[in-house]
């Protein structure tokens, strides 16, 4: 077994994306790619969270996340992994199954799989620790595309999400600092030189959780973190990786910062 009997087993959902293109279009009928490129943006996570050799982390790209896994499979996830990840990973991801589309069985079958937000929360009541994290298909999202809020997830997230876009952005960026409530629960986090945080989604803290970090242009939530149940789920609004993170994961303190919120959500 070695180190690797020690390690907490981390299941990391989101921050990949397909780049197709440049498109060339030579005559007004015919538009012609001249490119495809696969990025794991979910990379600097990864490798924040290995860098002490205390978690091992696999990171799935959303869309197999959606296509791959068959029932039973998300449960034999959940209780297999230590620490669930969710980042820029949409609503529909879990309500919906690609064979719910595949006309050859209609009429043929009664087609219903296992509700994975129903098991998530489940999770999180049964002692389950979860993170969820920003981005542009988080919380409420881009024109609502995240879809949080309108799910059960709803009941497990420690901040309400907004019934509108949530999206808060700024070329200059925006600054964390740490509150009171957090350096008692997180003495090990340090936010002193963080680079600039290009955006976050805007949500509402309940009355049930701990605010561990603001922006402090807006005073609005950038940590949190709630009990659910026997469970813990934490959330940062803004995203671990690029566009909102370009300059965040190049800082040197990257890794000590998801160290730090790991060890809360673990404990």
């Amino acid at each position: 077994m070695g180190i690797y009997s020690h390690m907490k087993k981390v299941y990391y959902v989101g921050d990949w994306a397909v780049l197709t293109g440049p498109v060339f279009a030579e005559t007004p009928f015919h538009h012609s790619p001249k490119g495809l490129e696969i990025f794991n943006y979910g990379v600097w996570l990864k490798d924040a969270l290995e860098k002490e050799a205390e978690y091992q982390v696999n990171s799935v790209p959303a869309w197999d996340f959606y296509n791959n896994l068959g029932p039973g499979d998300y449960e034999q996830i959940l209780a297999d992994y230590d620490l669930t990840i969710f980042s820029d990973v949409d609503a529909k991801l879990f309500q919906l199954s690609p064979k719910f589309f595949d006309r050859s069985k209609f009429g043929k079958e009664i087609l219903t799989f296992p509700d994975r937000i129903r098991l998530t929360v489940e999770h999180a009541h049964a002692g389950g620790r979860l993170m969820f994290l920003g981005g542009w298909y988080s919380f409420t999202g881009e024109l609502g595309k995240g879809g949080w809020g309108r799910t059960r997830l709803a009941e497990i997230l420690p901040v309400r999400c907004l019934d509108y876009e949530d999206l808060v952005e700024t070329t200059e960026g925006f600054s964390m600092e740490i509150t009171d409530e957090g350096k008692a629960l997180c003495p090990d986090l340090d936010l002193s030189g963080c680079p600039p945080i290009l955006g976050y989604n805007k949500t509402h803290v309940r009355e049930s959780s701990t605010v561990i970090a603001r922006f402090k242009e807006t005073g609005d939530p950038a940590i949190v973190i709630g009990q659910v149940g026997k469970g813990k789920v934490l959330v940062y609004t803004s995203d671990p990786s690029p566009h909102w993170g370009c300059n965040f994961v190049y800082w040197d303190g990257y890794p000590a910062f998801w160290q730090s919120l790991a060890k809360i959500v673990m404990e």
